[in-house]
């Protein structure tokens, strides 16, 4: 018997997520949470969750942060996305994240119990109109990011890394022992210098490179708290 975590902080659509499950599998157990914190305390009590289905717009996370708690927490724990939000370039950045599947709230019961199903058999899931970046552009693009992490401070570099692991502002000035206003600060000059977006955008890009090591910048100008 399958069993299922939805995360959701709507009632109502965990309820109908729910129907759509047991359409694909009558049999399914089905866990439910309404937090990131509630879905990983069920995690450490139940044994064997075979899907978690996980909504982006949650009231303990931003963006993707909350997926990479789980994914850090629990990764060999498949996680499908199921959001409102269907923009291809965040569906671009879900999946190049590692999530199992996108699933917009759009999509009709039916066609979401088809998505769980072809999930659960290994496949990835994904919208109608999605199309995937060129292969080529995406090698481009990494390669004059790193150029561009060299022009981050030692300082600048830790926030980076634990802001790619999920770590929320006020985490990351607890393990830095910095002011939160420092972390934001730091965090808005490290899009600018890397010339992204978003800091979701900075957590797809750079989760899977290796970061220059701060303690190796000898030469770098010293930083003491300060955003540049």
């Amino acid at each position: 018997m399958a069993s299922f975590l939805i995360i959701d902080d709507h009632p109502l659509f965990r309820e109908a997520l729910g129907n759509a499950v047991r359409l694909a599998l009558p049999e399914a157990r089905i866990l439910e949470a309404m937090s990131i914190e509630d879905a990983l305390h069920t995690l450490s009590a139940e044994q064997g969750v075979d899907l978690a289905l996980l909504d982006l717009s949650l009231p303990d996370a931003t963006g993707f942060s909350g997926f990479l708690r789980l994914r850090e927490a629990y990764p060999r724990l498949p996680v499908a996305i199921v959001s409102s939000e269907e923009d291809q370039r965040v569906v671009g950045e879900a999946l190049a994240l590692g999530a199992a599947g996108y699933l917009p709230k759009s999509t009709s019961k039916r066609e979401l119990a088809q998505s769980i199903e072809g999930v659960l058999s290994g496949s990835v899931s994904v919208p109608k109109d999605f199309v995937a970046a060129p292969r080529r552009h995406r090698a481009d693009a990494s390669k004059a990011l790193e150029v561009k992490l060299r022009e981050l401070t030692p300082q600048q570099l830790r926030v980076l890394d634990l802001l790619r692991r999920g770590y929320p502002n006020r985490q990351i000035a607890q393990e830095l022992q910095l002011a939160e206003s420092t972390v934001k600060a730091h965090i808005t000059e490290i899009l600018r210098k890397l010339g992204l977006f978003s800091r979701n955008k900075a957590i797809v890009e750079i989760g899977k490179m290796d970061l220059p090591d701060p303690r190796g910048r000898l030469n770098a100008r010293p930083d003491r708290g300060r955003s540049s």
